[in-house]
């Protein structure tokens, strides 16, 4: 079954979609968190994860090997008011062409801490990412779109799906990058774990007119029904 995961840092939103009762999980990223202008990262980040929990939380690290280690021993030792650490923290880690992201993949795994590889768009590397022990791998849909086509992004995600599931990779896949809703159905045929979805998107998904027209038929016929209904 692929799961939904939220692609924001919205704090309105994020209680608004988790009460539909759907989400199993939350990503964010730079660009994200640049439309929550004026918030403090930590703070927010904090928020989220507690509001989340004990869903998983992914939040962007550094695109430098040194700093993206050190970030993320920061990251999974902020605790709850409780004094507890949160344990639903993945850290977001780039796939940089020198290798210093699957560098620090294995890093964090042999420090126990959840990694989920960024902005991929191949299946080479989706394939070194879960070599590597990522827990998760995120493949850019739309972006691979710009980069070939629709067929190329498509095959790309079911041929990493093959790959994990063939090899027996503990790594589950992701696929984000969503622009509009037409692209839900043609990535659910790859079969991922898991869809980041953007609100925007989400939205819109159990919006049709054909069934909003049905509905309020429905409902004339019910009060119809009502005025003869006998006592």
């Amino acid at each position: 079954m692929t799961e939904i995961f939220l692609d924001t840092a919205n704090m309105d939103e994020i209680r608004k979609y988790k009460s539909w009762g759907i989400l199993q999980g939350l990503t964010t990223n730079q660009k994200i968190f640049l439309k929550e202008k004026g918030c403090n990262f930590k703070d927010r980040a904090l928020e989220i994860l507690e509001e989340m929990y004990p869903m998983p939380v992914s939040l962007e690290g550094p695109n430098d090997y040194a700093q993206l280690i050190k970030t993320a021993e920061e990251y999974c030792n902020w605790v709850d008011k409780n004094g507890t650490k949160y344990r639903n923290i993945v850290i977001k880690v780039p796939m940089l062409g020198n290798g210093d992201g699957l560098r620090a993949v294995k890093t964090l795994s042999e420090m126990g801490i959840k990694t989920n590889v960024t902005a991929c768009m191949t299946l080479n590397q989706t394939f070194l990412a879960a070599c590597a022990g990522a827990t998760y791998v995120s493949l850019f849909f739309n972006r691979m779109i710009d980069m070939e086509d629709v067929d190329y992004a498509l095959n790309v995600v079911k041929t990493t799906k093959i790959m994990l599931h063939d090899g027996q990779f503990d790594t589950l896949l992701i696929v984000g990058s969503i622009r509009q809703s037409f692209d839900i159905p043609i990535i659910l045929m790859g079969q991922p774990d898991i869809i980041t979805i953007p609100p925007k998107i989400l939205e819109q998904m159990p919006l049709c007119k054909r069934t909003e027209e049905t509905l309020k038929d429905f409902e004339e016929a019910w009060k119809e029904f009502k005025k003869y209904e006998s006592k």
